[in-house]
C-alpha cells in the first residue's frame, strides 16, 4: 500500500513539474524581444528651415496677413529647429495638386530605406520574416502597403501580413501590440513593424488656423523593427516588452473630434487640431496609467501613495473608490484623477528610469510632463526629438529612443516608458526593460554632440518680431500679385 502511495506520489510530482515546465517554456514562447531599429533620415535637399517654410507660407493665395502671422508665430514658437524635413512635392511647390505617384514615392523612400538598412543591419533576410505590420495613417492604396514591400522583398507566401491606417500618432505601438498577441500563437517567428506617415498629399493648403497647425508641426519621417520570441535570439534582444496597455478614449465627442481629417469651408481637406487635444490627452493618460499604474511600480510606493493621500485633505470616501478601481486596474474612465496619478504623489521614477514621450508638440510634452512631475532631463529626449525631427507621427516615439540611445543613457536592466497619444482619441503606452547597454548613435550620429543646444529659441524670432506688431493685424495682403 505505501509502494502504491508512493508511486501515485512520485507520478504526481512529475506530472506537476511536466506541466510547470510547460508552462514555464510557454511563457518564453510568448515574450517580445527588440532585435534592432532604423529610424529614416530624409535627404538634405528636403530640409526645411524657418526661411524655406515662409517661401511656403507665401506661395499659399488663400491667407491674409493675419493668418500669415498666426503660421509663422506657431512655427518660430513650435519647439520645432532648422533641421526638419519635408515631403519633396511641398519643397518643390506641388503641394495643391499632388500626385499619386508622390505619394508612393515619399512612402517608398521611407518604408525601402529603413529596410534595407535594417536587414544589412541584422543580417537576416527578408525572406526570415514570419509577420509584417505596417501603419500610415493617411495613405492607403490598393494593393496594401504590406503587399508592396513582400512584392519588393520577395518575401515567403506563408508571411502574416497587416496593413493599418487612420490610427494617428500612436499606431507604432498598436502595431507592436499586434506583433506580440500574434508571438502567442506563432512560436520561433520574427516579425518586421513600419511606422511612418504620407505628409505631401494631405498638405493643407486653405486659411482654417486650427487646419494649419498640422503644417506647422508634422514633417518627413518613419521607422522599422525588428522583434523575435524565439529563445535562442534573447541575446540578441536590445530590448524585451514587460507591459502594454492600450486606451481608446473615441467614445467622447470632444477627444474623437479633438484630432480630426475633415474638410474645411472652401472644401480644401487638412487634419483638424483643436483647443482641447491637451486635455483630451490628458484624460486618456489618465485612464491608461490608472491600469499600467499597479503593474510598473513597487507595491511600497502604492502603499506609500496610499497612506500619503489619505493624510491630505482628499476626501476619504472619494479616495477610496478610486484607489479600488485603480488597484483592480478596471480602467472606467475618471476625468479628474490625471493630477491624483502625478501631481498628487505617485513618483512614476520609483519603477521607471526613462520616460520615452511622443514629441507630438511642445503643448503635448509640457502636459506630459507636469501631470507625471518629470524635470527637464526626462523631457529633454523627447523636445530635442521634436527640435531635431519635428512631429514624425508614428515613428516619432522612436527618435525620441534614438536620442536616448545616443547619448548612452540607456544601460543594462533600465525600464523605459514609452507614451504614445494620437487621434481617435487614443493613448497606447508600453514597458520595455533594456537587455544591455546601449549607445549607438544610429540616426542621431551627425548631431548628437551639439544636442542639447544652449537655446531652443528660434533662431527666426527677432527677424519675424514685427508678426507680434498688434497695429498689423487688420492689414490685408493680396499674395497673388507677389512673384517668389
Amino acid at each position: 500500500m505505501d509502494l502504491l502511495f508512493l508511486c501515485f506520489l512520485l507520478i504526481s510530482l512529475l506530472y506537476s513539474f511536466f506541466c510547470l515546465s510547460k508552462l514555464i517554456f510557454h511563457l518564453r514562447g510568448q515574450s517580445c524581444y527588440m532585435l534592432a531599429y532604423e529610424c529614416f533620415k530624409p535627404p538634405e535637399d528636403t530640409k526645411l528651415d524657418t526661411d524655406s517654410a515662409a517661401r511656403i507660407v507665401l506661395r499659399n493665395k488663400n491667407l491674409g496677413l493675419e493668418e500669415y502671422r498666426f503660421l509663422l508665430k506657431t512655427i518660430v514658437s513650435s519647439g520645432i529647429g532648422e533641421n526638419t524635413y519635408c515631403p519633396r512635392n511641398v519643397i518643390e511647390g506641388r503641394e495643391e495638386c499632388p500626385s499619386l505617384h508622390d505619394a508612393y514615392a515619399e512612402i517608398d523612400e521611407i518604408m525601402f530605406d529603413t529596410l534595407d538598412n535594417l536587414f544589412k543591419r541584422t543580417g537576416f533576410s527578408p525572406s526570415d520574416i514570419d509577420i509584417l505590420v505596417v501603419n500610415v495613417s493617411l495613405f492607403s492604396p490598393s494593393p496594401s502597403l504590406t503587399s508592396r514591400i513582400i512584392n519588393r522583398y520577395k518575401m515567403r507566401e506563408d508571411i502574416k501580413s497587416f496593413n493599418l491606417a487612420g490610427m494617428g500618432c500612436s499606431a507604432s505601438v498598436v502595431a507592436i501590440d499586434v506583433v506580440q498577441q500574434l508571438f502567442k500563437t506563432y512560436k520561433n517567428s520574427i516579425g518586421v513593424v513600419v511606422s511612418t506617415e504620407d505628409l505631401g498629399a494631405h498638405w493643407y493648403c486653405g486659411k482654417d488656423k486650427m487646419m494649419m497647425l498640422s503644417n506647422c508641426l508634422f514633417r518627413s519621417g518613419g521607422c522599422s523593427m525588428l522583434f523575435t520570441n524565439k529563445p535562442t535570439l534573447k541575446h540578441r534582444a536590445i530590448l524585451k516588452l514587460k507591459h502594454m496597455e492600450r486606451t481608446q478614449y473615441g467614445a467622447d465627442d470632444e477627444a474623437y473630434n479633438c484630432c480630426i481629417q475633415v474638410e474645411d469651408d472652401q472644401g480644401y481637406s487638412g487634419f483638424r487640431l483643436t483647443k482641447s487635444l491637451v486635455k483630451s490627452a490628458s484624460q486618456a493618460l489618465t485612464v491608461n496609467l490608472q491600469v499600467m499604474t499597479p503593474k510598473i511600480l513597487p507595491l511600497w510606493e502604492l502603499i506609500r501613495f496610499f497612506t500619503t493621500s489619505v493624510k491630505n485633505s482628499m476626501k476619504k470616501r472619494e479616495f477610496v473608490m478610486f484607489f479600488t478601481s485603480f488597484l483592480v486596474g478596471n480602467g472606467k474612465r475618471k476625468k479628474n484623477t490625471f493630477n491624483v496619478l502625478g501631481g498628487g504623489g505617485l513618483d512614476f521614477k520609483s519603477g521607471i528610469e526613462h520616460f520615452c514621450v511622443h514629441p507630438g508638440g511642445r503643448a503635448v510634452i509640457d502636459g506630459v510632463g507636469k501631470g507625471l512631475k518629470l524635470n527637464e532631463y526626462d523631457l529633454e529626449p523627447a523636445r530635442m526629438a521634436l527640435h531635431r525631427w519635428g512631429n514624425t507621427s508614428a515613428g516619432g516615439l522612436w527618435y525620441v529612443l534614438g536620442y536616448m540611445e545616443a547619448k548612452k543613457r540607456l544601460k543594462k536592466g533600465d525600464r523605459i516608458l514609452m507614451i504614445s497619444l494620437g487621434a481617435g482619441f487614443k493613448c497606447n503606452n508600453c514597458v520595455w526593460e533594456v537587455m544591455k547597454d546601449l549607445s549607438d548613435a544610429n540616426v542621431w550620429e551627425d548631431c548628437i554632440d551639439s544636442y542639447p543646444p544652449n537655446t531652443l529659441n528660434n533662431p527666426f524670432k527677432e527677424k519675424y518680431s514685427w508678426l507680434n506688431d498688434e497695429c498689423l493685424s487688420f492689414v490685408r495682403l493680396d499674395f497673388s500679385k507677389m512673384v517668389f
